[in-house]
């Protein structure tokens, strides 16, 4: 009769454990996965900030504008051959004269403070200016279409990494919603074993397993929680802006 008691008395437990354990695993999943609910902004935000933000791109469309600059010049580098020359003196000039009117020669020196100038356009025009024209615009051209190229190539390389990085975000997510739920399942299931350990149901060594376990899904929890943080946190550097609200503490 005792034995039938105490039988009873242990199922009674573990009936009771189980409801109280079933109720605890409720609250605790939701809590789980609504501490690392966030809501990510739409990818094409998420890609327009970058772009807005990026030094490199920033570079690259500023040498297109140096480039540029530099085929303007060339279209204009003749004219470095035409110029305006003029020339002003001022002070004391010796002027001398002469006459002749058939019998008597006259010579006079004449000296005066006056101001004299001149003015005068010239035009140069060098063989090789001319000969090499056409290849130095040539050149300042395509040297426009490879800054133009080396600025979409850049773009299309950022706009491919934050995608990368916007999925490898999603996923780490994904992965630690599984890893919170394992690690919620694995520390209730310890609470339920070591209550009948404490009441002599479970051995020592059926304890120390499911300790062991429960502690390598806590380890594999906690370097989910790291991996999405840092996944997470690269990308808002990037985006210039944080991904809505979080509460990251368990």
């Amino acid at each position: 009769m005792n034995k039938i008691f105490h039988i009873v008395s242990i199922l009674s437990i573990i009936v009771i454990s189980f409801n109280t354990i079933q109720g605890q695993t409720s609250e605790l999943e939701d809590s789980s996965l609504n501490s690392t609910e966030f809501r990510f902004p739409p990818l094409q935000v998420v890609l327009d900030s970058v772009l807005k933000r990026s030094a490199m791109l920033k570079f690259r469309n500023n040498h297109i504008g140096v480039v540029e600059s530099t085929l303007a010049s060339e279209r204009i580098y003749w004219s470095r051959n035409l110029g305006v020359q003029a020339d002003t003196r001022y002070g004391n000039l010796s002027n001398f004269a002469t006459s002749e009117d058939g019998s008597n020669n006259t010579a006079s020196l004449t000296t005066a403070t006056q101001f004299n100038y001149s003015v005068g356009v010239y035009i140069r025009f060098p063989l090789f200016d001319v000969l090499n024209r056409k290849n130095q615009i040539d050149l300042a051209e395509l040297e426009i279409d490879e800054a133009t190229s080396m600025a979409e190539f850049t773009k299309e390389e950022i706009r491919q990494t934050v995608i990368r990085m916007y999925q490898n975000l999603i996923l780490k997510q994904k992965l630690l919603k599984i890893r919170s739920r394992s690690f919620s399942d694995g520390s209730l299931n310890k609470q339920m074993v070591e209550k009948e350990f404490k009441n002599g149901v479970v051995p020592l060594s059926e304890y120390v397993r499911i300790s062991g376990i429960t502690s390598n899904l806590e380890s594999d929890y906690e370097e989910a929680m790291s991996e999405f943080i840092t996944a997470k946190q690269l990308l808002e550097d990037m985006a210039g802006f944080i991904f809505g609200l979080t509460n990251l503490k368990r």
